[in-house]
């Protein structure tokens, strides 16, 4: 590969920053290194315009997303905090304040004897997210911190159907999900850079980046047959679905130098590029949040465009 072909250039940076605040300011921050102040500014900006601004507007009073009298509000939730966090919303403004003392004073789940939301529930695919959500926006939980790394598997990662309380006929998995283990791995990074660093913990997040890196991202570990051809294709907001991208941004993130592990991955990252030299949106996930960020499926995104550009920036840097 070319070192041209990882390089941004001039019009895919215009494109990108004649957009939303959230996009703006992560192009600033990711690819074009602007100064500290103005990429605050601009990061300021997403809880008062745009999609912050709308998906902040559509919180209800009851704390919750979605119709609190039916049954996917938790998900919905979910999947809002995520987004808003994904934007960058600043978690010591005004408006994500009042947002997560909606949530605290309002927000439980009433089957778990109202255990309050920060807490937790029981899926590790939903607790990783929400021990992510409290580092960023409210403050560490040390006990569902420990809960996950109780319930990590012995080949590394983490699995929704790894439960004791499964139905004979359906035994507890011994093997990891990609789609759970990448929503713990992001919570785990969350929960040590809100000052919860220790040799544990960072152990325990190894394992699980060493599980997909063994699996070059996406090959099982025996056959190194495509796990599933779905997670060569990019989607965003991803919710609990993992993708080769978001695999790879997540590494990037965690500030990992990549090896000769990731170096298939990246080829269909620049594969995936369209002759314009954007990156499309391949599929979205049937899951919601009540606002629309993306474009149709096929057409040009910004997400994808930005979270590939500074995977590709990241990867040169360090085998340059």
């Amino acid at each position: 590969m070319r070192q041209n072909d990882y390089a941004p250039r001039p019009a895919h940076i215009k494109w990108l920053l004649d957009s939303d605040p959230a996009i703006r300011w992560q192009v600033m921050s990711d690819l074009i290194d602007a100064a500290p102040d103005a990429i605050a500014a601009e990061r300021s900006r997403v809880a008062t315009e745009g999609w912050g601004a709308q998906l902040l507007a559509a919180q209800s009073p009851a704390g919750c997303w979605g119709d609190p009298r039916k049954s996917d509000w938790d998900l919905v939730t979910l999947n809002s905090l995520v987004a808003l966090k994904d934007l960058g919303l600043d978690p010591a403004s005004k408006q994500s304040l009042k947002m997560i003392g909606r949530i605290d004073k309002r927000l439980v789940f009433k089957w778990l004897n109202n255990r309050p939301y920060f807490h937790g529930e029981t899926e590790p695919c939903i607790n990783g997210r929400i021990l992510g959500l409290g580092a960023y926006f409210k403050e560490p939980n040390d006990a569902l911190a420990k809960q996950l790394l109780a319930e990590q598997l012995e080949d590394g990662g983490w699995n929704c159907e790894a439960w004791p309380f499964l139905s004979p006929k359906h035994p507890p998995s011994q093997r990891s999900s990609f789609h759970t283990t990448i929503c713990v791995l992001e919570g785990l990074l969350e929960y040590e850079r809100a000052g919860r660093k220790s040799a544990v913990v960072t152990k325990s997040r190894k394992r699980a980046e060493n599980y997909i890196l063994e699996r070059r991202m996406f090959r099982s570990l025996r056959a190194g047959k495509v796990i599933d051809n779905r997670w060569l294709r990019f989607s965003f907001p991803a919710f609990w679905h993992y993708d080769v991208l978001r695999g790879l941004d997540y590494l990037r993130n965690a500030g990992i130098k990549p090896d000769s592990r990731v170096s298939e991955a990246i080829k269909i990252v620049i594969e995936r590029r369209h002759q314009n030299g954007r990156w499309p949106l391949n599929l979205l996930h049937p899951e919601h949040i009540p606002l629309k960020m993306e474009t149709e499926v096929g057409s040009a995104s910004r997400w994808n465009t930005l979270r590939a550009l500074r995977v590709l920036r990241w990867y040169n840097k360090a085998t340059r």
